[in-house]
């Protein structure tokens, strides 16, 4: 398993969060997602021989947030 944090943008309430740790959470591989949501960082657990980090990055991207 990796673990690993990602600096987000443009997340600011509870759907936000919810959003985020919705769509990664069923990325198979994904082990554990928690958004930091007054820090701007999302932790993922994943299973690098299952999944990709820039597979999970999309997912964030495409819900709307700016991933670095």
């Amino acid at each position: 398993m990796e673990n690993v944090t990602l600096n987000v943008s443009g997340m600011s309430c509870g759907h936000c969060v919810n959003s985020i740790e919705g769509s990664v959470g069923k990325l198979d591989g994904v082990n554990e997602v928690k958004v930091h949501l007054e820090s701007g960082k999302v932790d993922v657990v994943f299973d690098q021989e299952k999944l990709n980090l820039s597979k999970i990055k999309e997912t964030i991207d495409d819900q709307g947030y700016d991933v670095e």
